[in-house]
């Protein structure tokens, strides 16, 4: 009885040993990516070793048995699925120290699965010493939204204004949201539009149309919920950064004509000075050429 608990005890270890926790990557579409299984302190030979990488999905409708193999000490890349052929890699230089982590390159959309990484040791007998999980998610961050408004001073109180906002080179697809900060009330947005790049990379514009009021307060969110990023613009700070985007047109031509002005008071200044300084330097020299031609 004692025996049979003593190995109970030790399947119930090698089963702890052998499942890892889930770990969860994200990688930018068309970048490479890393996935990891890791079994350190030991050293293994090749030549015993058999390392099968696996979509672990239930619900894939196309299931892949193999992202790929390796069997004694060789890739088996007759056992891979199409879509990745030429596509993975395993860290050679690092197999025998039990690092079995696979590179993916070129990660595209169809990549987003969970991958199951299966160690298995043909000494004697075929046994699994090791498994690990990892799930692959694309991510990427949105730039900072670009919020632009009507001009200052352009419009009057009740006329409907129109606001965008551009935020680029973000994955997945992001949501968009409007604040009135006035009440800090949400606005249903008038128009959204998205693109993906060849990267597989969206830009995203959102627009808005209000009723303008003297004290417009309007800030546009870009919310990333994979990377759970939020990134945001204000229209009253870009009224006082951005004047292109917030209609600081009449303020900007009035500093360029002050600083016309300066300009010709600081050239008047000027000639009036080596004006002075001329009419001086005449009289001093006047007064030697008097002192010198004096008689004795």
């Amino acid at each position: 009885m004692k025996r049979r608990g003593y190995g109970f005890l030790l399947l119930f270890l090698h089963i702890l040993r052998a499942v890892t926790a889930l770990e969860k990557i994200f990688s930018k579409p068309g970048d490479n990516v890393t996935l990891s299984c890791i079994y350190p302190g030991r050293e293994f030979s090749l030549d015993n070793l058999r390392v099968y990488w696996q979509i672990a999905d239930d619900e894939d409708t196309e299931p892949c048995p193999v992202v790929h193999a390796l069997i004694s000490g060789q890739d088996n890349e007759s056992l891979q699925c199409s879509q990745f052929k030429n596509r993975t890699r395993l860290l050679w230089d690092k197999l025998g120290d039990g690092n079995f982590s696979l590179l993916l390159f070129n990660v595209r959309q169809s990549d987003e699965h969970t991958y199951r990484c299966v160690v298995m040791q043909t000494i004697e007998y075929t046994r699994v010493i090791h498994q690990e999980q990892v799930v692959l998610s694309l991510a990427a961050s949105y730039s900072q939204p670009i919020l632009s408004g009507p001009v200052r001073n352009s419009y009057n109180t009740g006329e409907e204004v129109t606001f965008s906002c551009r935020s680029d080179n973000g994955y997945p697809e992001p949501n968009v949201y409007w604040i009135n900060r006035t009440d800090n009330t949400r606005l249903s947005q008038s128009s959204f539009n998205i693109t993906q790049h060849p990267d597989g990379t969206y830009s995203v514009l959102s627009t808005l149309k209000v009723k303008a009021t003297s004290d417009m307060q309007i800030e546009c969110f870009i919310e990333n919920e994979i990377l759970q990023e939020n990134t945001s613009a204000n229209y009253t700070e870009e009224m006082q950064i951005n004047g292109s985007s917030t209609g600081s047109h009449k303020d900007l031509a009035k500093s360029g004509q002050g600083a016309q002005a300066a300009a010709v008071v600081s050239v008047v200044i000027l000639m009036a000075f080596l004006t002075v300084l001329i009419c001086w330097l005449w009289k001093r020299r006047s007064s030697q050429l008097v002192s010198y031609t004096a008689p004795v």
